[in-house]
């Protein structure tokens, strides 16, 4: 039986993304290449912009009111003219709102931006364009493709997980990007598979557990065991103390390790989630990482769910081929078209039992 849901939702979202890739690639078409070219060689400017005004949360500060720049910048301790030009090149971008000369406002878009929106991802914003991450792509990239050793250990001489393990404020603000995937993705996992078939669900990597959380108000039968690096999992358990929500109650942590040990599955009433997991391991690492799945699944039944983006064979959306450019330049991972997939989890002793679709850049596919 299957596992898929709302499938004919599903079908029509797929359209939707399909013509939204074709509206991507209209300026293509219709800008003169000398420019074209020059407009993307030029995008980190917006980016860079975009950080600035992030790290500066001026979306938090505006909140409903319009603001001309020299009182924000009052309020933010900064320039007034520097700050208005800013807002006046986010604006012209779709950012925020110039509502008179150097008055603003937040719109659609720069409320994704305040600390206190649902749908925030101020702190992706911050993760993507810090320092860390930033210099690798700056820097590294050239020496990378020649290389193809992972621009982020050439510049700091160690991979990301070590790097997180020494390095607790980005671990803390890596964690808190993680948290706002289900913002950019929307909750397609949550509604899209039939979780109500299970009766606890094992978050592999699930950081502060917010993804599961999302999964359990939709499933009041589920309860969720996360699974994480110890120094995570101290800090989930003290975040949810300081931040108590409904359903938390139903969350449980473990300190455990994907590639070692992990919680061995008890009937076919459990699932295994690992969100956007694989895709930051290299084939082998990969394997290893099935493997470790399927020795604790045993002749227990359980399934496995893996979140990730499913590449196309050919002719590759910007978004898939977006974060496998992240994922080289970070660490020894890829995103995987699904012949790709189905190589790593035959290796890793399981099989592929279904793809879910889901209204989301992401699938699930499903393993026994």
């Amino acid at each position: 039986m299957t596992l898929q849901k709302n499938s004919g939702a599903v079908r029509r979202f797929g359209k939707a993304m399909k013509f939204g890739a074709w509206l991507q690639n209209i300026p293509n078409k219709v800008t003169p290449a000398p420019f074209r070219l020059v407009q993307i060689g030029s995008a980190y400017w917006q980016s860079r912009a975009l950080f600035v005004a992030a790290q500066l949360d001026v979306a938090t500060v505006l909140g409903t009111e319009s603001l001309p720049a020299a009182e924000l910048a009052s309020h933010l301790g900064a320039d007034a003219n520097a700050l208005g030009r800013l807002l006046r090149f986010l604006a012209a971008i779709g950012v925020f709102k110039e509502t008179a000369t150097m008055v603003f406002r937040n719109n659609k878009l720069s409320r994704c931006l305040s600390s206190d929106d649902p749908q925030s991802v101020r702190a992706m914003i911050l993760m993507h364009n810090s320092a860390a991450m930033s210099h690798p792509w700056c820097e590294q990239l050239e020496a990378g493709i020649r290389s193809g050793k992972a621009p982020f250990t050439l510049s700091h001489g160690e991979d990301l997980f070590d790097y997180l393990d020494r390095h607790g404020d980005f671990d803390q603000l890596f964690s808190a990007a993680m948290d706002s995937v289900e913002a950019l993705a929307g909750d397609g996992f949550a509604t899209d598979l039939d979780w109500s078939r299970f009766e606890r669900l094992i978050d592999i990597g699930g950081s502060r557990g917010t993804k599961a959380l999302a999964i359990l108000k939709h499933h009041p039968g589920l309860s969720a065991l996360i699974v994480d690096r110890p120094q995570v999992v101290e800090e989930a358990r003290r975040h949810w103390q300081e931040h108590p929500t409904e359903g938390v109650d139903r969350l449980h942590f473990q300190a455990g390790n994907l590639l070692e040990t992990i919680p061995v599955a008890t009937g076919p009433k459990d699932i295994y989630l690992l969100s956007a997991v694989l895709h930051g391991f290299d084939d082998a690492t990969c394997v290893q990482a099935l493997q470790t799945l399927r020795a604790a699944i045993g002749n227990s039944g359980a399934r496995v769910a893996i979140l990730e983006i499913i590449v196309p064979e050919t002719g590759a959306d910007v978004a898939s081929a977006s974060f496998d450019m992240q994922m080289f330049v970070g660490c020894r991972g890829r995103e995987r078209t699904l012949t790709e997939w189905k190589s790593v989890i035959q290796a890793g002793g399981l099989a592929l039992e279904e793809v879910v679709n889901l209204r989301s850049l992401g699938s699930i596919l499903v393993l026994r």
